[in-house]
C-alpha cells in the first residue's frame, strides 16, 4: 500500500532505494547461509521505512544496513532453532515406505491367523506333530521319541495333517500362504 505522503515516497526513493544493489552484496557476502535475500531487503524496506514515519533517519545508507543485518542475524537464528530442509526435485524424496502396504500386512495377517485355526482343528497327535515337525523344525526322529510314535506314523500324521490345513485353508478362500509373488 503506498504512502500517503509524497514526501516520504520521495525520500524513500532517494535515500533508500538507491543502496539496492549494494545491500544484496553486502548480504549476500556477510550471510551466505540466507536462503531468500529478497526477503531480508523486503523486511528492511519495510523496517526502515516504518521507523522513518517515527523518527527522521540521519543517514539512510547506515540505517538500511544496520536493520538489514539484524533481520538476518534473526533470519540465522531462526533456521538455526527450526531448519527447514527446502527439497527442489520431490521425486528424490522416499516418502512411500518399500515393502507391503498396511492391506497386505492385513491380509498375511488373516492367511496366518486361518493357518493357526486349521492346525488347532487337526486331532490331537496330528496337531502336536505337525507344530512340532513343521512349527518347530524338530527332526522327525525326535518327534517320533517325543510322542511315543514310530516315524512311519510321524511322516504320516505329517502328511494328512498338511493336507487337512490345505483342505481348511481353501474352503475359506486361502489358495497359497506366500505372497503372489512367490506362487
Amino acid at each position: 500500500m503506498p504512502p500517503d505522503n509524497p514526501e516520504e515516497v520521495r525520500w524513500f526513493s532517494d535515500e533508500v532505494r538507491p543502496h539496492e544493489s549494494s545491500l544484496r552484496a553486502y548480504l549476500r557476502g556477510s550471510f551466505p547461509t540466507i536462503r531468500d535475500v529478497d526477503d531480508v531487503v523486503q523486511e528492511s524496506y519495510l523496517r526502515v521505512f516504518r521507523a522513518r514515519l517515527v523518527q527522521p533517519i540521519a543517514s539512510a545508507k547506515a540505517f538500511l544496513f544496520k536493520v538489514a543485518r539484524h533481520v538476518a542475524i534473526d533470519g540465522v537464528r531462526r533456521e538455526r532453532i527450526s531448519p527447514i530442509d527446502r527439497t527442489r526435485d520431490l521425486a528424490t524424496l522416499h516418502v512411500i515406505a518399500e515393502g507391503p502396504s498396511a492391506a497386505e500386512r492385513l491380509h498375511q495377517n488373516e492367511k496366518v491367523t486361518l493357518l493357526a485355526e486349521a492346525i488347532l482343528a487337526l486331532p490331537h497327535p496330528c496337531q502336536a506333530v505337525v507344530i512340532l515337525r513343521k512349527l518347530q523344525g524338530v527332526s522327525q526322529r525326535e518327534v517320533a521319541a517325543r510322542l511315543g510314535l514310530t516315524e512311519k506314523a510321524v511322516e504320516a500324521h505329517v502328511s494328512r495333517g498338511l493336507k487337512r490345513c490345505e483342505t481348511f485353508l481353501r474352503k475359506r478362500g486361502v489358495g497359497s500362504l506366500y505372497d503372489d509373488e512367490r506362487r
